[in-house]
């Protein structure tokens, strides 16, 4: 299982996903499109979209494929996805008062770009769950009002109920931190995890709440409301209702949402729990969330540390 390689594989060993990163960064828009036609599952489309989101060069090219096929949504589409992750890029990861002027003013122009290709392909094809996903996580960005940003997320849920993706980026519409607050947020993390079929891997979100408010939270009180009873309980049974139900499926995206709960039942001294989950995921880590946790070395070796925690503890 370990050591890993240095840089964390963002396809996950997917043969697909690798195709398609390929592909983007050589322009090859046949092999692109095939992959894309191919493919109809919503999580397995957004995983694809998601592992293309971080392709640089894409946006210098595929300008004219969308001139040389106007016929087509997908260069549209792929223009608009990888945009929102674009504009992420000019503003950073730090919080709005550290930002400066010059990047937000990059942001949200490149957030322009993106709705504007988004809204073009809803408008061609009103059931591309892929734009309407992105659209939520625009939403933020853009600072749609609350109302709207909740209808994006509806046009989501009509036509893939608990698609992954797009639940996680409404959480974090609705952290305080955005615009909303705990009680919005945790409110949403429960519904979605109440609902969801056993053995799906979508109460993970719930996890990613406690997350968040744990990031919310003074040093020192931070650590010690993981640990708390309430929390413990919420995290065991967001995991026994997912990744560790005898109905668990792998469905595409899996992996965040699994590592997503380890994460937290590590740092929520449940190990035991936490062993069953890393017995699940075997060596595929994602980067998120354990960047959150890199004080002192990167995502793969804070994952191996915690795994060997676990394991230890279980004996």
């Amino acid at each position: 299982m370990w050591p890993f390689a240095a840089k964390i594989d963002p396809t996950l060993g997917d043969p697909r996903a690798r195709a398609l990163l390929t592909a983007l960064r050589t322009a090859d828009r046949a092999t692109v499109r095939e992959i894309f036609t191919a493919t109809t599952d919503p999580d397995e489309r957004a995983f694809l979209m998601v592992a293309a989101d971080d392709v640089p060069g894409v946006q210098d090219w595929i300008g004219q494929w969308i001139a040389d096929e106007p016929e087509s949504t997908l260069p549209v589409l792929i223009r608009g996805c990888h945009a929102v992750a674009w504009a992420w890029e000019a503003r950073g990861s730090r919080r709005a008062n550290v930002t400066s002027k010059s990047s937000f003013q990059e942001f949200f122009r490149r957030l322009r770009i993106a709705e504007n290709c988004l809204d073009e392909v809803i408008e061609r094809d009103p059931d591309e769950v892929l734009a309407w996903t992105w659209l939520t996580t625009s939403a933020r960005g853009r600072q749609i009002p609350a109302e709207q940003a909740a209808a994006r997320f509806r046009e989501v849920t009509k036509r893939a109920p608990f698609l992954l993706h797009a639940h996680e980026q409404r959480l974090q519409y609705l952290c305080r931190k955005w615009f909303g607050s705990h009680q919005e947020m945790f409110a949403f993390a429960r519904e979605a995890t109440a609902s969801a079929p056993a053995g799906h891997p979508l109460p993970g979100v719930l996890a990613s709440a406690h997350i968040e408010y744990w990031l919310d939270l003074p040093a020192g009180q931070d650590d010690t409301y993981m640990t708390t009873p309430a929390v413990r309980a919420d995290l065991i049974a967001a995991a026994e209702k997912s990744v560790l139900h005898p109905d668990f499926v792998k469905v595409a995206g899996w992996a965040t949402r699994a590592n997503t709960l380890a994460m937290a039942l590590h740092m929520g001294q449940e190990f035991a729990h936490a062993a069953r989950v890393f017995d699940v995921i075997g060596d595929n880590v994602t980067e998120w969330p354990w960047f959150y946790r890199t004080l002192f070395g990167g995502p793969a070796r804070k994952f191996a540390q915690a795994r060997r925690d676990a394991y230890r503890a279980r004996g």
